[in-house]
């Protein structure tokens, strides 16, 4: 009988060491971009360079060319951050556009309704508080039907995008002067509501980004509520064991998770495009689920993994536009290296281990 014993096996690695893990990445990296190259030169007899080279340009061709990515990165960076503890506490809050955009009407609402009637700070505050909410309360929602009945998070938060979505095109018919569906600027000639520009209209973004990533770090990493979502996430059954309070975690923690996408939102508004549209989240909730997994939900690398999806999206548009090619080709370069960054963690966290071969086989 011939030897039935598998080609080889699968385990989960538990000691990788962190250098070796980098170095894995970096190799990843490298392979991806030296497919990139192959690929855009057999599609389009372009020289692999000329597309690096308009990549490049198109991210960091000039100074204000950088302050765009780096407030580009900053809000996702904010959503980044906003799903990490929900993440981390295996609650798969895929609704981080919906709560963004009910963040985006209740501040155009208020930038819309109470210029006239309070002074530009306390509108801000005003803009800031509703935002915040709407969001706290959008995201309550799922995590109570969660905790109390165990309802599926994933499709629940998916579903109320759609929802927000749909609430926003009507506020917006709703509220423009002439029933379409755009409202235009808000508040163009008088400004009231508009964050003031702290040296430019780019770093107010930045530094709110920078604050909340140093918060959010020593939230989850030395606060009790960020070990009983470690715990949670975890095991459920150890931390009702230990005796802490799991519906109770989940719905602060998804609390926390929304407040932050409204505060995203809020930003958008008041801060960067001034008006309100269905598109203007632009998918930054799912995208901000690669950024939060690949960074493994560590704020700071969270910054890096910004950076390279934002890097990507950038310099994927400028393809279109140097080199005259469909609008897709950038979206099919940044998926081949997204590709082999996400594939490369199966290298991290699992190893192969093949049969040994033996010339002795069993009668």
């Amino acid at each position: 009988m011939k030897n039935k014993t598998p080609f080889f096996h699968i385990t989960r690695r538990l000691d990788m060491p962190r250098i070796y893990a980098y170095l894995i990445r970096l190799a990843a990296i490298v392979v991806a971009f030296a497919v990139c190259g192959l690929v855009s030169t057999l599609l389009t007899g372009e020289s692999p360079f000329s597309v690096y080279s308009s990549i490049f340009n198109g991210a960091l061709g000039s100074g204000r060319k950088i302050w765009v990515l780096f407030q580009n990165l900053s809000i996702l960076l904010c959503v980044g951050l906003a799903l990490a503890p929900a993440f981390r506490m295996r609650f798969w809050n895929l609704g981080g556009d919906g709560q963004i955009l009910v963040g985006c009407i209740a501040s155009s609402a208020a930038m819309l309704f109470l210029s006239n009637s309070l002074p530009n700070w306390l509108l801000i505050i005003v803009c800031l508080i509703s935002a915040v909410l709407s969001g706290a309360l959008w995201a309550l929602l799922p995590a109570v039907f969660k905790a109390k009945w165990g309802t599926n998070e994933t499709l629940f938060t998916l579903m109320m995008n759609y929802v927000a979505a749909q609430l926003a095109a009507f506020f917006i018919t709703s509220w423009s002067k002439d029933g379409s569906a755009k409202i235009g600027i808000i508040n163009q000639s008088t400004r009231i509501g508009w964050i003031p520009e702290i040296g430019n209209k780019y770093l107010f973004i930045i530094l709110v980004a920078a604050v909340l990533t140093i918060l959010m770090f020593i939230y989850m990493r030395y606060t009790k509520q960020g070990y009983e979502i470690s715990v949670v996430g975890e095991s459920e059954r150890t931390a009702k064991y230990i005796g802490i309070k799991v519906d109770r975690v989940i719905i602060r923690t998804m609390i926390i998770s929304g407040a932050i996408c409204g505060l995203t939102g809020f930003l958008l508004v008041n801060a960067k495009d001034h008006t309100l549209t269905t598109t203007m989240v632009d998918g930054r909730g799912f995208t901000a689920v690669i950024v939060a997994w690949l960074a493994k939900f560590n704020p700071f690398t969270m910054i890096l993994t910004s950076f390279l999806i934002v890097f990507l999206s950038l310099g994927s548009n400028q393809i279109t536009t140097t080199l005259g090619l469909n609008s897709a080709f950038g979206d099919i370069l940044t998926g081949i290296i997204l590709f082999f960054i996400i594939g490369c963690e199966f290298f991290i966290n699992y190893k192969i281990t093949f049969r040994k071969s033996s010339r002795k086989e069993v009668a």
